[in-house]
């Protein structure tokens, strides 16, 4: 096992991602953890430790999403509520139109698809069961960072204290973007869309949304490492991985800042990405969703739903989890049918195997050499294979 571990890195270190750290947990007991790799690969600086926190990308949507459900349970808000109900402006302008979005890679504008044309949609019909399963017809992306601010912010070693303007700003514009099809119709993966989840979870907490997912979410499992905008909260640039650099808008390596351009523009906080943390500590994320921890704040049923499918399209999703694919799946092809999870674009992922009573939190930040896919997804696939033949041996 050790051995075919090695081989695996070898093949994928450090040209698919230069920094590595992982955890299993197999039936409530930690069973492997590595961390592998430099934050300076070309100089050999700075290793990669257990502590290294990790930009986690959209696996920060599971913890926002935690957070929603955990007022759900508590009687706050319903799955049918309307997000109107809470985001009342969300609603103003109405009917919207249908158009085509953004592509979240080349930011070139998308054609309408041909079934939308001369339709239009009343916002008021979107509830947060919509949001939860990326069905509610809202655009997969667009630049909403360009509307919170004409510049980038400064390096987080020049910031002194959090820019709300930045994301009153995106908000606004976000509440009047139009949709990308109509309600319901089917799953259309949406940043858009849990961005105003994270407001709404804000809101209903009454305060910021790093304060409620770490009051809802984080302190009650005891999960240290989890922050937002991390250098900002007393993390040293050195502890945390590097990722891309930005030749596009911020025209510096994104070092101790959120990767994600609408996370990063709107001040570092929001629903769809911009939490670090270690392997570890996400690992433990999972184990407290596996076994339905006091702490979790969610009861037996909610989780049950929210980890069985409930919308079916581009991906297979519960509430906000994904579901493992039938084929050419991240999880691989071992891990079994009623597995869950989700992964980052900058390389990180979490899987949740029921049936075998396993978690698997592995980070990287496969961003660092940019955007392509230079190999992360046979990675993910070959390791998840290796984890489960370590537990099944």
């Amino acid at each position: 096992m050790n051995s075919a571990y090695e081989t695996l890195l070898r093949r994928y270190m450090p040209e698919t991602f230069p920094a590595l750290s992982l955890c299993v947990i197999h039936r409530g007991e930690t069973i492997w953890q590595d961390a592998r790799g430099w934050n300076d690969p070309d100089e050999g600086k700075m290793p990669v430790s257990a502590d290294s926190l990790f930009d986690l990308a959209s696996v920060t949507k599971l913890l926002v999403e935690t957070a929603f459900l955990v007022l759900v349970d508590a009687g706050a808000i319903g799955l049918e509520s309307r997000l109107v109900d809470v985001l009342p402006e969300f609603g103003l302008i109405t009917p919207r139109a249908i158009a085509g979005g953004q592509d979240p890679h080349t930011r070139a504008r998308l054609p309408l698809e041909r079934q939308y044309r001369g339709l239009t949609v009343d916002p008021a019909g979107v509830t947060f069961r919509h949001l939860l399963t990326h069905t509610s017809g809202l655009p997969p992306w667009r630049s909403v960072y360009l509307e919170a601010a004409a510049e980038p912010p400064p390096p987080p070693s020049q910031l002194s204290e959090y820019d709300g303007e930045r994301w009153r700003r995106g908000l606004q514009a976000m509440l009047a973007y139009p949709f990308a099809g109509t309600i319901g119709d089917t799953v259309r993966y949406s940043d858009i869309g849990i961005m105003l989840l994270g407001e709404a979870v804000a809101r209903l907490h009454g305060g910021r949304l790093d304060r409620a997912v770490y009051d809802l979410a984080l302190q009650p499992l005891s999960l240290d490492t989890f922050s937002y905008n991390p250098m900002l909260n007393g993390a040293p640039r050195e502890r945390i991985v590097p990722t891309e650099l930005d030749d596009h808008w911020r025209h510096r390596r994104a070092w101790g800042e959120v990767h994600d351009e609408n996370a990063c523009g709107v001040g570092g906080i929001a629903g769809h990405a911009g939490l670090f943390a270690t392997a570890q500590d996400v690992a433990r994320f999972g184990q407290a969703w596996l076994a339905g921890a006091s702490g979790l704040g969610i009861s037996a049923g909610l989780r049950k739903m929210a980890t069985s499918q409930q919308a079916s399209g581009q991906f297979r999703l519960g509430l906000g989890w994904m579901l493992k694919a039938e084929a050419d799946s991240s999880a691989g092809d071992r891990h079994s049918a009623k597995s869950y999870g989700h992964t980052g674009f900058t390389g990180t992922s979490l899987w949740i195997d029921p049936e075998r009573e396993l978690v698997s939190a592995v980070l990287t930040n496969r961003v660092y050499h940019g955007r392509d896919d230079t190999g992360i997804h046979a990675f993910r696939r070959e390791l998840h294979d290796l984890i489960v033949e370590r537990v099944d041996s």
